[in-house]
């Protein structure tokens, strides 16, 4: 699935796993980084895949961007590579595929963003996760929104300001991760709730998938305008009419490509 420097990309059966490949520099997120996992992420969306792993090598999940990139760069510079770094944040989120982080070592920053911007994470025993700009010089501004939307008010604003890492069982309380597990459990444990989260129909998941992030930001009156009017229209796609037709016939679905 491409040739890249900094990521390695395979798909087996109907995942594709994505693992950053830059142990060395705790897999920080340079331009290079982050345009091989937007690309990769592009790629494996266009596939027949219905799950989408990502994952690190080394004794870090992720330590966010490159401070050796980001110091060479002036202002449009470094405009372009946040863009870049947002795009792919969007892109994980925009694929038709569910996306899991499976998350050990530490993520921090940009590394906490890209775990808090997949649909579901797992994370090992040892995982931990930060917003370090907050007891540095550089905030982070842009890791904070979709940690945000993941753990609450009060909660990001502990871990923007302080800058201190949380520890895994603290961030599995707070929603940043839906499960915590022994470190040598970790891989039984993302191909689990991968498993259980691709049952049933690819297109209609994806639909919904779609729908749950427009609505998720809306107010509730406008959350379930856009979600019954995308409901209705989806009664009628082959998906949801040999699931209701399976049901009441008492067999298995079979489900449409």
């Amino acid at each position: 699935m491409g040739d890249y420097r900094h990521i390695l990309v395979k798909q087996a059966d109907d995942t594709v796993r994505i693992t950053m490949n830059r142990p060395e520099r705790r897999n920080s997120l340079s331009e290079e980084h982050l345009a091989e996992l937007l690309a990769a992420f592009r790629a494996a969306g266009d596939t027949n895949a219905t799950g989408i792993v990502l994952a690190g090598e080394g004794p870090v999940f992720s330590a966010g961007h490159d401070f050796a990139d980001v110091a060479a760069r002036d202002l449009l510079g470094v405009r372009r590579l946040l863009e870049l770094c947002t795009e792919l944040m969007r892109t994980v989120e925009s694929v038709p595929q569910v996306v899991i982080a499976r998350v050990h070592g530490l993520a921090t920053a940009a590394g906490c963003q890209l775990v808090a911007s997949c649909d579901l994470a797992v994370a090992a025993e040892s995982a931990g996760f930060a917003l370090p700009g907050g007891r540095g010089g550089w905030f982070c501004h842009t890791p904070a929104v979709p940690v945000a939307r993941a753990i609450g008010r009060k909660r990001l604003m502990e871990m923007a300001l302080t800058g201190d890492p949380v520890d895994a069982r603290t961030a599995e309380q707070w929603g940043l991760v839906n499960r915590v597990v022994p470190d040598g459990e970790l891989d039984r444990a993302v191909d689990e709730l991968l498993a259980r989260a691709t049952r049933g129909s690819r297109a209609s998941k994806a639909l919904g998938k779609r729908t749950l992030y427009a609505q998720l930001d809306r107010p509730e009156a406008d959350a379930y305008t856009l979600a019954v009017e995308v409901m209705a229209a989806a009664s009628q796609l082959p998906a949801a009419r040999e699931g209701m037709a399976a049901f009441l016939e008492k067999r298995h679905p079979v489900w449409p490509e």
